[in-house]
């Protein structure tokens, strides 16, 4: 197979798209992330990697705390508002309907089908951007979008980011984990 080199670049090809929410000067705020995932099992923890300027980091500092919300595609335009204008300038805290779990300071996006409670773990500066690593404090659920107790990526919807573009999700293709067991030994 013919390949060509396009130079280094943090390309991965899909990314969710979730939203962060930080408590900056005591008042919430929301910021689209694309740079998301989980960091370590046991114990829970994910991690976002957010540019050093931007506002959400003051409050993440501050209070030690942040969520991760991750909205449906039924809510793409208000994800994509809160990743067009900043909060130094703009007041998202509107945006969505804000309430608190265990840690207090970590707004959480109640219309969000899923939440996620961080604690910060540790901040690793990577050179533009700072990766927040959040040990969970809780996951809160929307009842109707659970399945033995979790949350059903069919039911949550969330929304995928490529290439400038949002996607939703696509049909099952195969279970992890068996897929493989098919592969043929040579």
């Amino acid at each position: 197979m013919a390949k060509v080199t396009v130079g280094p670049m943090p390309y991965m090809n899909v990314m969710p798209t979730v939203i962060v929410g930080a408590n900056v000067k005591g008042k919430p705020n929301y910021m689209a992330v694309a740079w998301a995932t989980v960091a370590c099992m046991a114990p829970p923890m994910v991690c976002v990697a957010l540019n050093k300027e931007r506002y959400t980091v003051q409050g993440i500092e501050e209070n030690r705390t942040f969520s991760v919300n991750i909205p449906s595609a039924a809510q793409v335009v208000e994800a994509d508002h809160c990743g067009l204008v900043s909060g130094k300038k703009t007041d998202k805290s509107k945006v969505f309907s804000t309430r608190y779990g265990k840690l207090k300071t970590a707004p959480l996006a109640d219309e969000c089908p899923v939440n996620i409670e961080c604690k910060l773990f540790t901040a690793v500066d990577c050179g533009s951007h700072r990766l927040y690593i959040g040990e969970v404090a809780e996951i809160h659920a929307e009842k109707s979008c659970l399945t033995d107790g979790k949350p059903d990526i069919a039911k949550v919807q969330p929304i995928v980011y490529a290439q400038a573009t949002y996607y939703g999700v696509g049909k099952e293709i195969a279970k992890a984990f068996s897929a493989g067991k098919k592969y043929p030994e040579k």
